[in-house]
C-alpha cells in the first residue's frame, strides 16, 4: 500500500485508541454512578438495531485478518504494510463500536468518519480497477495501490456502515436513538400523532428503518392500537373517499357513472409512481439471464493460471442487479399496499355515506357485509396485481431478446408461440373462473344474510326449540356455496397445472426446434434460456391469479357499482320549509308509497292540507297496519313521494321509534346521542323519563354499557331511553311511534305528564299512540284507517261523531276498562303517587352487570396473543382425511423438483461438448423428465384442492353448530359483527387462500433447500454461510413476528367495529336522519375507517422492512457463491453444475423472501382459523335430548305448573334477581303476570324455559322437573309470545309454519281467528306474499299477530303470552284476547301484561315485586284489598283511562 493510505491507517488508528482510552476512564471515574446506570438500562432497550452495525463492523475484521492470513499462507512471507493496520484499524472500530451501544447516545464522530473514510476508498479502489480492466481509463491516482478481493467484499459491507451511522447522528426528533431520553407523554403523543413514515428521509424509507421505534415498542410489550403511528394524510378515509367523489361527479357531469374509472383518477398518480418501481424491478431481474452466457463461458475457458478478476467484475454486477431488484421490488409492493390501503378507506367511506342518504328499507345487513368484507378487500388487493397487467407483456419482449441473442430467431419465434399458446388455452379457464366466482359471491351473499337474521332471531328460535331446524337451513345454503367453491377450485387446479407445465412445454419446444434446425447449443446458452424460462414462469404462473384478480375485482367492482347506481335513484330529496315561522308542519294532499315492488307496505294517501302549529299536541290513531308508523316516516321523508306535494317541516326534529334503536355503548351516550352534556337539564330528563331509578341501581349507573341492539335492557328500559334522547335533543318537533306500549300503565302515565305535557309543553309533538286515554290532552287528533287520514280534529269534536272511527276506538276502549270492577275505580288514586319513578328494578341490573361481565371477557378471548398454538395448525392439517393427502402432496412437489432440476442439468451437460450425446436421445430424455414433473404436478394441484375442500367444510360446520348450541347469554353479550366476520372474511380466507399459503410454504421450503443442497455441492463453503444467514434470517423473523402477529390480529379486531358501526346505522338510519346527526355518524365511520388503515398499512410494511433485509443477506450468499467459483481452479469444477447453481441461485432471493413471506403470512392468515376454532369450543347449553329421562310424547297432559323456593341468578358472583319463589299454577287456568318494570316478570319466565337455570329450588311440570330433561323436550312442548315480535324473510307461511307441519287449511283457520286473514288476502299471492327482513313491510302489531297466529297453529298446552299485545290498538287487543280465551280453552295461559284489561278477567294474578311474590290469588280477591300492589296498578290504570 502507498505510504500516504498507510499512515492515514496508522493515524485512525491511534486515534481511535486515544479516544477510547480516555472515555473509557471518564467513565469509570465514579462521578454520576447512578444516573449512568439508569441512562445504560434505557439505552440498552433502544439500541437494539444498532447491533447489527457490530456485527458487521466484525465481519469487516474478520474478513481483513482472512485475507491477511490467506495472504501469508500463499506468498510464505508477512505482507506488513497491506494487511495489519487494515485489521488493526477495523479490529479496534468494532470494539468502539461495541463500547458505544452501551454508553453513547450516538455512534463517536470518530467512528464515522473512519467508516465514510473507508468507503470512499474501497469505491476508489473498485471503480477504477473496473475502468482499467475494460481500458476505459488507465492512469489511477498514485496513492491508490492495486484493489484485492477484499476490497469487492468488505464494499458493500462499509457502505451499510455508513448509511447505518448518519441518520443516527442527525438532529432528528424522532431519531430511534433520542428515543430513550422521551419523556413517556412525548413517547405517547409520537406514536399517536406522527406519520413516521412521511417524517422519515429517503435512506429511511428505502431500508424502512422508519419501523424500528414501532418494532422496538412490539418487543418490549403487547403492541395495542395507541402505539401504532397515523398514516400518511393521502390515505386518511376523509382524504380518499374526498378524491373519489370529485372523480366520481366529474364522471357524473359527463353523463356516465363509471366506478373503475373514478377509483383510477384518484390514484393515477401513486400508481404511475409505483409503475416505475416494477419497470426497474423487471429490468433488473432480467440482467442474472443475460449474464449467466457469460459467467458459464468465463468457468468454461478459463485456465488455472488464468485472471480471477473478470469473474470478480461478473459476480459484482451480479450482485448489484440482485440488489437493485431486490429494493425495488419492495418499494413496488409497499407502494401497491399504500394504493390498496387509500382504495380500500374511499370505498368503505363512500358505502357508509350512500347507506346514510338512501330511503328507509334500502339495502340490509347480509350485503353491505359482504361489500366491506369481500368487494371492497378484494378491490383493494388488486392494486397489487394492476402492474402485472402491463408487465407480462414487457417481460415476455425481455425474454424473446435474450433468446434471440443467445439461440437466434427461429427457436425465439417457437418459444413466443408456444406461450401465446399458453395463455390463449387459459381463456375458456379464466372465463369459467369469472362465473363461478360469480356464483360463490352469490350463495355467500345469501348465506350471511341468513346468518345475519339467524344471530338478531336467535332468542325465539331457542325458545321454541327451532334453531335444529334453522341449522339445517343455513347448511345447506352452506353446501350450496360449498358445491360451486368445489368447481371452483378444481377450476384452479387445471390452471395451476397448466401454468406450473407451461415453462416446461415451452423450453421443449424452443430446444426441439434448435435440434431440428441443427442450430449450434452451448451450456451457456441453454442455462441462460432454462433461466430466462424461470424467470418468464413467474408472470405465466402468476397469470391465472392475474386473470382470476381482474375476474373477481371486475364482479366486486360491478357489485358496488350496482349498488351506487340503485341507491343514486333512491336518494331522498331535500324538503322545503314553510316560509310561515308559526307552521310547524303543512301535510299537503299527496300519496306515498314505500316501493312499486313491495306491494304490503302501506300507501300514504294525504287528501286535504293540514297545518301543525308550532307548539301543538297531534295525536296519530288507528287499527293496527292503519298507517299511523308511516305517516310519521313520510312527515320526516323517508318514504318517496309519487304523487301531490312534499309534507314541509319547520326546524329541527327528533324521533323516536316503535321498534327500539339504541346503540352500543353506555346509557349516557345514548341520551346525549352527540350533544353537549349539561348536568342540570340531563337530570331532569332522567328523572323525568323514570329512568334515574335504574341509573342508582346499575354499577356503574348511565356509564353502564349497552349491548349490541340493547339486548341486555328490558323494552320499557329501551323506549324510555329513547325518549330521553329525543327530549334532551332539544329539537323543535318531536314524532313519537307509540313510546308507551311497552311501558307499564303507571308509568306510561308519569312520561305522558313529565314528558309530553310539561318539558315538551312549547315544543311540537305529533306522537301515534294505541293508548287512547292520551287524546283528550291533544290540540289536534289525526285518526288513521287503510293509509288515510279519515278524521282530523279535537278530541271533543271527534267523539261527538256518532259515525267516526275515533268513536268505534274508543267504544272499544271503554269496553276493556269495563272489564275491571267499576267499584275500585276511586279506591286509592293517590296511593301509587309516591313509586312513579320506581319503574326499573333488579333484574335488569343483574342482567347487564352479567351481560358486561361476559363482553368483557368475550373481547379478551378475541384479542389472544403471543404465537398461533401448534394445536391450531394440526387441527387444520389434520382436518382433512386426518392429513392422510399431506405426505402425498409433498411427495408430488419433491419428485417435480427433482426431475426439474435432473432435466436442466442433463441438457446442460449433454450441450457442454459437441458429440457428447445424440441429439435425438437429449432432447428425448429432456421431455421424458419434463412430462414426469408436469404429471407430479397436476396431482399436487388435485390433492391440493381436495383437502382445501374439505378442511374449510369441517371447520364451518364445527363453529356454526357450536353456535347454535350455545346459550342465550352468549348472544347477549357477543356482537353478532363478530360472529359474521368468522363466518365471512375468516371463513373465506379458509375456503380459497390459507390450504394454498401453507401448502406454498412447504413447496417453496423444498425448493430452497434443492437448491442450496445444489450450491454446496459445487461449493461446499456455501453450506456454513447459509447456516450463519440461515441463523440471521431466522433471528430477524422471531423479532419481526412479535410485532407483526399482533398487527395482523388487530385487522381483524379494528374491522369488526366498523362492520357493526355499518349495521347499527343501517338499522337506525331513520333516526340519524331525523336528528341530523350524518354527519357525527360519518365522523366516526371515518375515524374507525383510519383505524383499520393504519393497522392494515404497517403490517404491510412491516413484512417489507424484513424482506429487504432478508433478501441482502440471501444476496450475499449469491455473490459469494460467484466469488468462489471464480476463484476455484478449473479441474476441481464441472461448469455445467457450476452454472446449473449459478442459473438457480438467480431465484435464491425470490425464493427465500417468499419463504420468510409466507412463513410469516401463514401464521397471519392462520389467525382466522384460530378465531373460527375459538368460536368451535363455546360452552353449550343443557343436551337438547336426555334418551333416559325423555317425557312421553303427550307430555305435558295437564298443564300444571309448580314453582318450588326458586332463586335465579345471572352469575355466582352477582345478587339474585328471584328469592325464593315458591306458587303453583293450576291446569287450565289463565294466570296473568304484573309488576314494576324489571321486577322479575322476565326472569320468571326465562326461568319456566330454562334460558337461565335456577341456582336454587325447581321448577315441575305435570310432575316432572324440567331441569332433568332435553332443553328441545321442554320448549317444543311450551308456547311463547315474546315482546318483541320477530319474523323472517321468507313468506307468510314460512314464517307461521316453519318447521312445515301444518296444512293450508290450518293456516288459514288461524289467520281467521287473529283476523289476520283479510290482510294476507290482499296481496295476490297468499300464504307465498313475501315477508321482508325483520318483517319491515308489516307494521309492528301486525308482527305481534303473526306471532300470536304461529302459537295458536301450535296448540300446546301451556302458553306463555310476554307482553304479546303491546303494539296493537284496543280494539284489537279485544278481538285478539277474546281469540286466546276460546282457542286455549283447558290450557295454561301465563300472561306477562302492562294492561290490566289483559289481565283482569284470568283466574290468577301473581303480583312481582323486587325478585319475590307480593300477592298471588284472584282479581276479584286482590282488589278487595284497596293498599294491594295490584289495586294501585288497577287504580293508576282507571284514572289514566278516566279522562276518556
Amino acid at each position: 500500500m502507498d505510504i500516504t493510505l498507510r499512515a492515514t491507517n496508522v493515524v485512525f488508528f491511534l486515534l481511535l485508541l486515544i479516544c477510547f482510552i480516555l472515555d473509557f476512564f471518564k467513565n469509570n471515574g465514579g462521578e454520576g454512578e447512578e444516573e449512568s446506570f439508569v441512562e445504560i438500562k434505557e439505552r440498552r432497550k433502544s439500541t437494539f438495531f444498532n447491533k447489527i452495525t457490530i456485527l458487521v463492523n466484525f465481519s469487516i475484521a474478520l474478513s481483513y485478518l482472512g485475507f491477511c492470513l490467506h495472504e501469508f499462507w500463499k506468498l510464505r512471507t508477512f505482507v506488513f504494510e497491506e494487511s495489519v493496520f487494515s485489521v488493526m484499524t477495523w479490529s479496534l472500530a468494532s470494539v468502539i463500536a461495541a463500547y458505544s451501544l452501551f454508553r453513547e447516545k450516538r455512534w463517536p464522530l470518530l467512528l464515522i468518519i473512519w467508516w465514510v473514510f473507508a468507503s470512499i476508498i474501497d469505491i476508489l479502489l473498485v471503480s477504477f480497477h473496473l475502468l482499467n480492466h475494460y481500458n476505459i481509463y488507465t492512469k489511477a491516482p498514485h496513492f491508490l495501490p492495486k484493489a484485492y478481493i477484499i476490497d469487492f467484499a468488505s464494499l458493500p459491507l462499509s457502505i451499510i456502515l455508513c448509511f447505518n451511522a448518519l441518520p443516527a447522528c442527525s438532529p432528528k426528533k424522532n431519531s430511534e436513538t433520542e428515543q430513550p431520553l422521551l419523556q413517556k407523554e412525548v413517547n405517547r403523543h409520537v406514536f399517536q400523532h406522527d406519520d413516521a413514515f412521511s417524517n422519515a428521509g429517503i435512506w429511511s424509507q428505502i431500508t424502512f428503518r422508519w419501523l424500528n421505534p414501532l418494532f422496538k415498542k412490539g418487543h418490549e410489550e403487547k403492541l395495542r392500537v395507541e402505539h401504532i403511528p397515523s398514516i400518511p394524510h393521502s390515505e386518511t378515509s376523509n382524504e380518499a373517499s374526498s378524491l373519489l367523489e370529485d372523480a366520481l361527479r366529474k364522471k357524473k357531469k359527463a353523463s356516465t357513472f363509471s366506478l373503475p374509472d373514478g377509483i383510477l383518477h384518484m390514484i393515477w398518480r401513486p400508481l404511475a409512481y409505483n409503475a416505475v418501481f416494477a419497470g426497474v424491478n423487471t429490468i433488473a431481474s432480467y440482467t442474472g439471464p443475460l449474464l449467466i452466457t457469460s459467467f458459464v463461458k468465463f468457468l468454461s475457458e478459463k485456465k488455472d493460471e488464468s485472471n480471477w478478476q473478470e469473474g470478480m467484475i461478473l459476480a459484482f454486477t451480479f450482485f448489484f442487479a440482485k440488489t437493485i431488484e431486490s429494493l425495488s421490488q419492495r418499494q413496488w409492493y409497499f407502494g401497491a399496499h399504500r394504493i390498496g390501503v387509500r382504495v380500500r378507506a374511499s370505498l368503505m367511506a363512500l358505502i357508509y355515506k350512500r347507506t346514510l342518504s338512501i330511503k328507509y328499507g334500502g339495502t340490509r345487513d347480509g350485503k353491505i357485509i359482504n361489500f366491506i368484507n369481500v368487494d371492497v378487500e378484494r378491490i383493494g388487493d388488486f392494486c397489487w396485481y394492476i402492474h402485472g397487467v402491463w408487465l407480462l407483456p414487457v417481460q415476455v419482449i425481455f425474454a424473446l431478446l435474450i433468446l434471440y441473442r443467445n439461440l437466434g430467431a427461429a427457436p425465439s419465434a417457437a418459444a413466443l408461440l408456444s406461450t401465446i399458446f399458453v395463455m390463449v388455452s387459459n381463456t375458456p379457464l379464466a372465463n369459467m373462473q369469472e362465473q363461478l366466482h360469480s356464483k360463490i359471491m352469490e350463495a355467500k351473499d345469501v348465506r350471511i344474510k341468513t346468518t345475519s337474521e339467524t344471530l338478531k332471531s336467535m332468542r325465539v328460535l331457542k325458545l321454541h326449540s327451532w334453531e335444529s331446524t334453522f341449522l339445517k337451513k343455513l347448511l345447506q345454503l352452506r353446501e350450496n356455496e360449498r358445491g360451486w367453491l368445489k368447481r371452483y377450485l378444481y377450476t384452479c387446479s387445471a390452471v395451476a397445472f397448466l401454468f406450473w407445465a407451461s415453462p416446461t412445454l415451452v423450453s421443449v419446444v424452443t430446444f426441439g426446434v434448435c435440434i431440428i434446425l441443427k442450430t449450434p447449443l452451448t451450456s451457456g446458452a441453454v442455462l441462460s434460456a432454462l433461466a430466462t424460462f424461470r424467470i418468464l414462469q413467474e408472470p405465466i404462473y402468476n397469470l391465472p391469479e392475474l386473470i382470476s384478480m381482474v375476474a373477481q375485482t371486475k364482479v366486486s367492482v360491478d357489485r358496488i357499482q350496482d349498488f351506487m347506481k340503485e341507491e343514486d335513484q333512491k336518494k331522498l330529496t331535500s324538503y322545503h320549509t314553510p316560509n310561515t315561522s308559526q307552521v310547524a308542519i303543512e301535510l299537503e294532499p299527496g300519496e306515498y308509497a314505500w316501493g312499486t315492488n313491495e306491494s304490503k307496505k302501506s300507501t300514504i294517501k294525504i287528501t286535504e292540507k293540514i297545518r301543525i302549529m308550532n307548539g301543538w299536541k297531534v295525536a296519530i290513531c288507528g287499527s293496527v297496519g292503519s298507517g299511523k308508523s308511516s305517516l310519521l316516516c313520510s312527515i320526516m321523508g323517508e318514504i318517496p313521494r309519487i304523487s301531490g306535494s312534499s309534507i314541509k317541516t319547520n326546524g329541527s326534529k327528533a324521533f323516536v321509534p316503535q321498534s327500539a334503536w339504541i346503540q352500543t355503548g353506555t346509557v349516557r351516550d345514548n341520551v346525549l346521542f352527540g350533544k353537549e352534556m349539561n348536568k342540570a337539564r340531563y337530570d331532569d330528563i332522567v328523572e323525568r323519563c323514570a329512568l334515574k331509578r335504574d341509573i342508582e341501581m346499575w354499577s356503574d349507573g348511565d356509564l353502564n354499557s349497552v349491548g349490541e341492539r340493547g339486548m341486555n335492557l328490558s323494552g320499557g328500559q329501551k323506549q324510555r331511553i329513547q325518549l330521553a334522547r329525543a327530549i334532551y335533543s332539544d329539537s323543535d318537533i318531536c314524532l313519537l311511534d307509540d313510546p308507551f306500549s311497552a311501558v307499564d300503565a303507571q308509568t306510561g302515565a308519569h312520561m305522558f305528564k313529565k314528558c309530553l305535557l310539561q318539558l315538551l309543553h312549547s315544543k311540537t309533538v305529533v306522537y301515534a299512540t294505541h293508548q287512547l286515554e292520551f287524546l283528550d290532552t291533544s290540540d289536534l287528533i289525526l285518526v288513521m284507517k287503510d293509509g288515510r287520514i279519515v278524521q282530523s280534529g279535537k278530541y271533543n269534536e271527534l267523539i261527538a261523531d256518532p259515525d267516526g272511527e275515533l268513536l268505534r276506538h274508543m267504544e272499544a276502549h271503554s269496553k276493556s276498562i269495563h272489564q275491571v270492577n267499576p267499584s275500585q275505580k276511586c279506591s286509592c288514586l293517590t296511593k301509587g303517587k309516591h313509586q312513579n319513578n320506581q319503574s326499573e328494578v333488579e333484574e335488569c341490573f343483574e342482567d347487564l352487570t352479567c351481560d358486561n361481565r361476559i363482553l368483557g371477557r368475550t373481547q379478551q378471548e378475541d384479542a389472544v396473543s403471543g404465537r398461533v398454538k401448534w394445536k391450531v395448525y394440526s387441527t387444520f392439517v389434520t382436518s382433512a382425511y386426518k392429513g392422510a393427502l399431506v405426505l402425498p402432496v409433498l411427495l408430488c412437489q419433491v419428485l417435480f423438483q427433482g426431475l426439474q432440476m435432473a432435466s436442466n442439468y442433463w441438457i446442460a451437460w449433454g450441450t457442454e461438448e459437441e458429440g457428447r450425446v445424440t441429439r435425438e436421445r437429449l432432447i428425448g430424455i429432456f421431455v421424458l423428465m419434463s412430462g414426469g414433473s408436469s404429471f407430479f404436478i397436476l396431482g399436487r394441484a388435485v390433492m391440493l384442492s381436495t383437502i382445501a375442500i374439505e378442511t374449510a367444510q369441517k371447520l364451518y360446520i364445527g363453529m356454526i353448530t357450536s353456535l347454535f348450541r350455545a346459550p342465550l347469554s352468549f348472544f347477549d353479550s357477543t356482537p353478532s359483527s363478530r360472529i359474521l366476520n368468522r363466518s365471512s372474511t375468516d371463513q373465506s380466507i379458509v375456503d380459497t387462500d390459507i390450504p394454498y399459503r401453507l401448502a406454498g410454504l412447504a413447496f417453496a421450503l423444498i425448493q430452497l433447500l434443492s437448491i442450496v443442497v445444489l450450491m454446496s455441492h459445487v461449493a461446499w463453503q456455501i453450506f456454513f454461510l447459509f447456516l450463519l444467514i440461515l441463523a440471521i434470517s431466522m433471528w430477524y423473523q422471531a423479532y419481526y413476528i412479535t410485532t407483526a402477529r399482533e398487527l395482523a390480529r388487530m385487522i381483524g379486531i379494528q374491522k369488526a367495529p366498523i362492520l357493526h358501526h355499518f349495521s347499527e346505522s343501517l338499522t337506525g338510519v331513520a333516526t340519524i336522519r331525523c336528528f341530523n346527526q350524518e354527519d357525527r355518524f360519518l365522523n366516526k365511520n371515518l375515524n374507525l375507517i383510519d383505524n383499520y388503515s393504519r393497522v392494515a398499512f404497517h403490517n404491510s410494511a412491516t413484512m417489507e422492512w424484513l424482506c429487504v433485509r432478508i433478501n441482502f443477506l440471501f444476496n450475499l450468499i449469491f455473490f459469494f457463491l460467484l466469488v468462489i467459483l471464480a476463484h476455484l481452479p478449473r479441474k476441481a469444477i464441472d461448469p455445467s453444475l457450476a452454472g446449473l447453481a449459478a442459473t438457480y441461485g438467480l431465484n435464491l432471493n425470490v425464493l427465500q423472501a417468499w419463504v420468510i413471506w409466507n412463513l410469516c403470512n401463514v401464521e397471519n392468515k392462520m389467525i382466522s382459523v384460530e378465531r373460527i376454532l375459538q368460536f368451535s369450543d363455546v360452552p353449550s347449553e343443557a343436551p337438547l335430548i336426555i334418551e333416559k329421562s325423555s317425557p312421553k310424547l303427550d307430555w305435558p297432559l295437564k298443564g300444571r305448573i309448580e314453582i318450588k323456593d326458586l332463586h335465579v341468578q345471572y352469575s355466582p358472583d352477582l345478587p339474585r334477581v328471584l328469592k325464593g319463589i315458591t306458587c303453583t299454577f293450576p291446569e287450565g287456568k289463565k294466570i296473568g303476570v304484573v309488576g314494576r318494570t324489571g321486577s322479575g316478570k322476565s326472569t320468571l319466565i326465562q326461568a319456566l324455559f330454562r334460558v337461565v337455570e335456577p341456582s336454587e329450588g325447581c321448577i315441575l311440570i305435570d310432575g316432572i322437573d324440567i331441569s332433568k330433561i332435553g332443553l328441545q323436550d321442554l320448549r317444543s312442548r311450551l308456547s311463547i309470545i315474546p315482546q318483541d315480535p320477530t319474523l323472517f324473510q321468507g313468506t307468510i307461511r314460512t314464517n307461521l309454519d316453519p318447521l312445515q307441519k301444518h296444512s293450508d287449511h290450518d293456516i288459514w283457520e288461524v289467520l281467521n281467528k287473529c283476523h289476520l286473514a283479510n290482510i294476507v288476502k290482499q296481496d295476490p299471492r297468499l300464504l307465498d306474499a313475501p315477508v321482508a327482513e325483520d318483517g319491515e313491510n308489516l307494521s309492528v302489531g301486525q308482527r305481534q299477530i303473526v306471532c300470536l297466529a304461529r302459537v295458536l297453529l301450535q296448540k300446546r298446552r301451556i302458553l306463555v303470552l310476554d307482553e304479546a299485545t303491546a303494539s296493537v290498538d284496543t280494539e284489537t287487543d279485544n278481538v285478539i284476547q277474546k281469540t286466546i280465551r276460546e282457542e286455549t280453552d283447558g290450557c295454561t295461559v301465563i300472561t306477562v301484561a302492562h294492561r290490566i284489561p289483559t289481565v283482569i278477567d284470568n283466574d290468577l294474578v301473581l303480583v312481582l315485586g323486587e325478585g319475590k311474590i307480593l300477592e298471588f290469588d284472584t282479581p276479584n280477591q286482590l282488589l278487595r284489598n284497596s293498599s294491594s300492589a295490584f289495586s294501585n296498578l288497577v287504580a293508576e290504570f282507571l284514572r289514566r283511562s278516566s279522562k276518556g
